[in-house]
């Protein structure tokens, strides 16, 4: 009897271990935030999630469209998303708690990959709205973004350092990139400001459909901006009709996760970033700026140590 029981013992623990063996390992989700599928960060975040997804072993990957840097920094914080793409000015402002861009408290839990490509602010008028400059802008309608987007705070910073606010306009549209340009189109909107990198969807759009001036905003503004915005510009040609060289301001973007990731997790997204550029370049133009040298150049927040374990690996932090 006890052997029969020893032996039925010795059978149960068999068919459990092999049941566990047969039990896939737990999938590592990686959702990706982006932002509108007319801008630049959803087509790279799209090139990502290929990369983890064929990668990572057991990852599965998701891409959200989202507000952008406000929105996908909120989220990271509470870990609804592994990794974000975000505007350099609003993962500070995010970091230091600033109520007025969206942050209602510090969002500690912020951790950096990598500083990959600039934004550059694009303000784009219609030809017949004869908006040549930003004090022309007065009394004239302008969507600067979806509301506490990154867009947007970075719409009101160049107004405020050209001595401007939302007052001085005649109407102040809260809108996505896509929407702007419809807006536009249909004459009911003077101009846009993007903040997006060169060539986006939504201003070559834009330029192919009606004449179009583009907006500099002159170096003594940059300057008076100060860090983290840098002197920028819009090459000609980068937009139809487009046939001078456009000063502006850029910023950079980061690739943003959070402390709640684990290393491994973070250390693979990192080194997969770095030896899959090809990919990115392939899914915009944008991300030929993306430089190894430059990956760590002003980042806001502490890095990952998971992040930071490949950098120190590849020599980049002695």
């Amino acid at each position: 009897m006890m052997l029969r029981k020893a032996k039925t013992a010795i059978l149960a623990a068999a068919i459990t271990g092999l049941a566990l063996a047969a039990t896939p390992a737990k999938a590592e989700f990686i959702n990706i935030l982006t932002g509108g599928t007319s801008g630049i960060y959803y087509p790279i975040g799209v090139a990502l999630s290929k990369v983890y997804g064929d990668n990572i072993k057991g990852a599965r990957t998701q891409v959200q469209a989202t507000k952008a840097s406000v929105e996908n920094l909120n989220l990271l914080q509470q870990g609804r998303g592994e990794l974000g793409i975000s505007l350099g000015d609003s993962v500070k402002l995010a970091w230091e708690g600033d109520a007025d861009a969206g942050f209602k408290a510090p969002l500690n839990k912020l951790r950096g990959i990598a500083a990959i490509y600039p934004n550059y602010v694009q303000i784009v008028a219609s030809k017949s709205s004869g908006i040549t400059s930003l004090d022309q802008l007065k009394g004239k309608g302008l969507s600067v973004g979806a509301a506490k987007s990154g867009t947007e705070l970075n719409a009101r910073a160049i107004l405020g350092a050209a001595g401007m606010s939302y007052k001085d306009l005649g109407k102040t549209e809260y809108l996505p990139y896509a929407e702007s340009v419809e807006l536009m189109k249909n004459r009911q909107l003077d101009a846009t400001l993007q903040s997006a990198g060169l060539g986006v969807a939504s201003l070559k759009d834009l330029s192919a459909s009606m004449e179009v001036s583009m907006v500099a905003v002159p170096p003594d503004v940059v300057k008076k901006l100060g860090a983290p915005y840098v002197p920028g510009t819009i090459p000609a040609g980068t937009y139809q009709g487009q046939t001078k060289d456009v000063p502006t301001a850029a910023i950079v973007n980061f690739l943003i996760t959070h402390s709640e990731v684990s290393d491994e997790t973070a250390y693979q997204m990192t080194k997969l970033l770095w030896e899959n550029l090809a990919a990115l370049r392939s899914a915009h133009k944008a991300a030929e700026a993306i430089k190894f040298e430059n990956a760590l150049q002003g980042m806001p927040v502490p890095l990952h140590p998971g992040a930071e374990k490949f950098y120190r690996e590849k020599g980049l932090i002695k």
